[in-house]
């Protein structure tokens, strides 16, 4: 249970793993395939040594140990408490989760639904996680209580003398250069994410192991993967950035607009253009010829000439509907000659009075 002040909550612990993903393989004998056990061999004596005869002891210098009994053991073990005593609640970004150990899901056990909830939206709302502390299999545990989802989930944390210094690590002396330093804020920009999501990530080696075994399993034979060339590597960091950026996936250009019709349609040929013979003729002026009747050379040579002024003076633009030229009209002499007699009329006959 969870002590909060005078509030007792009955809760039970629930493993957050998952035992049957893992993938362990086991020891057997190669002549029968028989599953082998572990025993212990005394080095001296070259005998198995029994666990009647096995007593503890503490290596206080090398090669040398402090024996202990069965009693003084149990003297030396706490005993176990059966309840989680908070200590404290401090802000939950203040605990480095290089602490964090192992976690586990923490239920409400039956009667302590409504304390249970309680503690888990009191922490919610405060932004806070509580530290406690419990004593089991013979050791003192610190952990941790911080709202997860609709409940509680218990961090075992690692003491603090548990931990190696972080300046046992050699780091040696470098300069950070202003270029590299934002080529290297643009890789992070073009690879970055606001949520974690970790169900985009599978563990592919147990993958692999996976289909290997249930090929071994249907009888068929495996074979190791080829392995991949190591590339080579790059001496010089601004290069490295540069060639991390151009492999980087660009973004998708956004499809451009469709052309209106206007932008699709080309340019009105001018009047004064169509005049004159060095110009070529375009398309709509090629359609509009092919749709204009056909003269007679006949016709043609009838046709009154138009006065020079008026073929060299420009006309304005006019729109592409009506920059069309129109059938000329047949000429007078033309319509005479070619136009049917029209049916004479009945003389009158003249009567005498």
């Amino acid at each position: 249970m969870v002590s909060f002040g005078l509030v007792t909550i009955p809760v039970k612990l629930y493993s957050t793993g998952e035992t049957a993903v893992g993938i362990q393989l086991n020891m057997l004998h190669r002549k029968c395939g028989s599953r082998l056990k572990q025993q212990y061999v005394c080095p001296v004596d070259d005998v198995v040594v029994g666990r009647d005869e096995m007593v503890k002891g503490y290596e206080y210098a090398k090669g040398q140990y402090v024996l202990f009994t069965e009693d003084e053991i149990k003297a030396l073990n706490r005993e176990a408490t059966n309840s989680m005593e908070i200590t404290e609640f401090v802000p939950l970004e203040q605990v480095d989760p290089i602490y964090f150990e192992k976690s586990y899901y923490l239920g409400p056990d039956k009667g302590g639904e409504r304390p249970y909830r309680l503690l888990a939206e009191a922490m919610r709302q405060t932004s806070r996680a509580a530290l406690a502390r419990y004593a089991a299999r013979g050791k003192d545990y610190l952990v941790l209580l911080r709202p997860f989802e609709e409940g509680l989930i218990m961090q075992q944390l690692r003491y603090h003398d548990e931990l190696r210094p972080f300046s046992e690590v050699p780091l040696g002396e470098a300069e950070v250069r202003e270029p590299e330093l934002k080529l290297a804020r643009q890789i992070i920009d073009q690879i970055a994410n606001d949520r974690f999501e970790p169900e985009a990530y599978e563990d592919e080696v147990r993958k692999q192991t996976m289909e290997m075994i249930e090929k071994k399993v249907s009888g068929q034979e495996i074979t190791a993967a080829p392995v991949e060339a190591p590339k080579a590597q790059v001496i010089d960091l601004m290069a490295a950035l540069k060639a991390s950026l151009s492999s980087a996936p660009q973004p998708q250009e956004a499809p451009g607009r469709p052309r209106s019709a206007a932008s699709r349609r080309p340019a009105a040929t001018p009047a004064a253009s169509r005049t004159s013979g060095a110009s070529p003729a375009s398309p709509e002026r090629s359609a509009a010829d092919s749709r204009r009747p056909v003269r007679t050379a006949r016709a043609a040579a009838n046709r009154p000439a138009k006065s020079v002024r008026a073929a060299v003076a420009p006309s304005p633009a006019v729109p592409q509907a009506t920059a069309e030229r129109k059938p000329p009209k047949p000429s007078p002499r033309t319509s005479l000659r070619d136009a049917p007699a029209a049916p004479s009329r009945a003389k009158r006959k003249e009567t005498k009075r």
